[in-house]
Parts: structure tokens; sequence; C-alpha cells
């Protein structure tokens, strides 16, 4: 029985990818063993959205040669596909798999332990999900983009966007289904365009899971602005499982900025798309990606910016500070913002994100909301997401892991 060891960086895609490789390896030759812990193989996942992502994926790697030198480790994702030279050459690194071939990791991994390796078709969607939650479970249904955003390396290293097909997805939701999980997060790199190729619709597919399967709750990781469609709002607002819960990147708050970055919408047609959830669903939790010091970014875009945010009834923001990745047009964009000001326009959105947040909490006090509870933590109490995404507690006696209950929002039950 050989170990194995994964450490899996970035987002919530790469995570669906890494557990639905390991589950191609036969169970009776591999024990996978908790990160980080000795082991025979290690497989790093790697993201490349930010330097400081890279440079976790490079620690990770001399993590797990110091755990044991004579390790096999094998490296693959975004990071592997934009590096894949620079990768191999550090000690321990067995196989670098950038994102075409990724798929074929069990492959390797067996032919390393001297087992016969299995055989893939080619030109089918690698679709993907992981069960490791026992309550959630995160499902891959598109892969790649073609926005080319002028501070993103992400198109370069994942490819056009294509997608599974609508028939891949229902089989996959049917199997976790079978599994006991609950709740099912759709996830992809532009997961708006999903089925385009094709002349299928990402309403399409949504509709089809809402009818065709017993999953009771459903959620979309994240969705361009440009691509939420005001009949995909309508949808959400009456589905049986669909959450009241969004992710709509914004990147950046101001017209200039987003003319910089290549975003594909306004501040105004932003503005108009979140009232329009709210109108629909006034319950709603909307979450929005928003980088903070971007090349170019004056001290009025970034007033501006604030001014924005404080405007539209967001719940809560994903604060990132612009990182320069190679080969992006933004490189070409100046001024760069100094690191010292990149900070305090960080520290300023992070802010603002807490103050949203507690905004959008004390809106739902005193509200009944259904609760997937989840686990129980080192206190005895269990927590559970509300379907629209607020984390509450609860006293063990008062509800099991994996069941729905309806529970009021109090000022107590939220967890911070």
């Amino acid at each position: 029985m050989f170990t194995l060891a994964a450490h899996t960086l970035g987002c919530k895609l790469n995570f669906a990818e890494t557990a639905h490789l390991l589950a191609q390896l036969p169970r009776d030759c591999f024990s996978v063993v908790e990160w980080p812990a000795p082991a025979d193989f290690y497989v790093i996942n790697t993201c490349t959205v930010t330097s400081t992502a890279e440079r976790k994926c490079r620690t990770a790697i001399h993590s797990a040669h110091r755990l044991n030198p004579n390790a096999k480790i094998f490296i693959i994702g975004c990071y592997a596909t934009l590096a894949a030279s620079t990768l191999s050459l550090i000690p321990g690194v067995e196989k670098v798999l950038p994102n075409d071939s990724k798929h074929l990791l069990p492959d390797y991994i067996l032919q390393s332990a001297q087992f016969p390796a299995k055989h893939h078709q080619d030109g089918i969607f690698p679709i993907a999900y992981n069960l490791e939650q026992r309550t959630r479970a995160f499902l891959k249904i598109q892969d790649g983009c073609d926005y080319f955003c002028s501070y993103c390396a992400i198109p370069f290293a994942r490819g056009r966007a294509h997608s599974a097909t609508i028939d891949q997805v229902l089989q996959a939701a049917n199997r976790i289904a079978q599994s006991g999980i609950n709740e099912i997060v759709l996830t992809g790199v532009n997961t708006g365009t999903f089925g385009q190729e094709r002349g299928e619709s990402l309403l399409d597919l949504l509709k089809i899971l809402d009818n065709e399967t017993s999953i009771p709750r459903y959620r979309i990781s994240s969705i361009e602005p440009n691509l939420l469609t005001p009949k995909m709002v309508e949808f959400v607002a009456r589905s049986r499982a669909f959450m009241p819960h969004f992710h709509i990147p914004l990147q950046a708050a101001n017209d200039n900025t987003l003319r910089l970055m290549r975003r594909r919408y306004t501040t105004a047609e932003y503005s108009r798309l979140i009232l329009s959830i709210k109108q629909a669903m006034p319950h709603a939790c909307i979450a929005a990606d928003i980088i903070a010091a971007f090349n170019g970014e004056s001290p009025q875009d970034f007033e501006d910016s604030i001014a924005f945010l404080h405007s539209i009834p967001i719940s809560y923001l994903h604060v990132f500070t612009y990182s320069q990745r190679p080969n992006t047009a933004a490189l070409k964009i100046k001024p760069a913002i100094p690191p010292q000001e990149q900070h305090r326009r960080s520290n300023l959105l992070h802010l603002l994100s807490d103050e949203l947040l507690l905004a959008f909490h004390r809106s739902q006090i005193g509200s009944s909301r259904p609760v997937l509870w989840e686990h129980t933590d080192h206190d005895g109490q269990l927590y559970g997401y509300t379907d629209n995404y607020i984390r509450l507690s609860t006293a063990t006696s008062s509800a099991t892991p994996n069941t729905i209950t309806s529970a009021i929002i109090t000022e107590d039950n939220i967890v911070k």
C-alpha cells in the first residue's frame, strides 16, 4: 500500500479537480493521508492568480521534499502550465502536468508505482467533482476563458472556454445525489459561458438540474455580470433548488479602471444588475470580487470606487491586491501603485467589506431561513449555512449534520 498526500491551492475548481483525480486511483493500492504528512507520493495542484499564490506553490513543493526526500512529487494546475520548466527543476519533482494533460495524472502515478495505467478518451470534457465535505460538492461544468482581461493570466493557463454537455452534468449531479450530498456548487473559470460552443446555455442547464434531480440545493460559484441575464435572475428567484446567493465579479468600482482592465460592463450596468437581484430577492446575498490598486487607478478613481460600493447593496467583498502577471497587457499600464499605497487601499476595502457584511447580517435578523447543517467544531456547536449564505451555529441537540432545517437568525447565532 502506497501513501499519497495532496495539497491544493487556488479556486474551488482546483479542489474539485484534485478530488476527482485522486478518486481514480485504486483504493486498495493507495491510501490518501492528510497534508502535511510523510507520503510516498505528493500531488500539488497549483495556482497562478497572484505572485503570492505562486510562492505558496513553490513552498509546498519544498515542504513535500523535506517531509520525504524519496517521495515522487507531481505538479498540476495553472502555475504548472505557465512555469513547467522552472518547476521541473525543483528537487523531488517527478512530473509537471499542464492543464491540458492533468487528466493523465492517475496514469503517471500508477506507472510510477509500477501498476498498469488506465485509458482515457480524448475530446471528452473532464468533468470533475469532490465529495470530501459530505454535505456539499463542487462540480466542474466549465473550463477556460476567452475574455483576456488585462490583469489576468488564467486564459493562458486554462485555454479557451469549453464546457461539459448538459447530459454530462445531469449524470454527474445524479451520481452526487446518490452519495447523500445535499448541495452542489457549479464551478468553472467563466461559468456563464457554459454550453456556448454547442448551442446550449447555462440557463438551460439550471432549469434541467432544478427539474430533473433530487439535489435540494444548488449554488453558482461565480458568474460574470454581463452573463447573468434578467431571465437567469428571474429563474433563480422562483426555482426549487437554486439558492439566493450570487458571486458576481466587479474587479473595479469605477469606469476608468474597468476600461483599463478590459472588463465588459460599466458601473451603471453593474448597479442595475445588483438592484434587479435585490428587487426579485430582497434577502439575496451578493458577493463581489474587487482588485485593489490596479495599475493606472488614480486617487480619485479609488475615492469614486469607495463611493460606488457604498451606493449598491453588495453583501461583502473578496479583496485581492493587484499582482503583476507575466505576459498580461496590464504590465504596460502606468503608473504602477507603490506598495504602501497598495496596502492602504486594500485595507480600506477590507474594512468596507466588514461593514457591508455586518449590515447584511443585521438586515436578516429575525427572519427564518433554511440551513444546511454541516459539521461540529471543537466547541460542540453545529455549524451550517442558510440559503442566502449566512453561517449560523446551533447546539448539537437541535439538529444533525447533513440535514436542512429552518432557523431564525439572531444576533447570537450568526458566526462572525
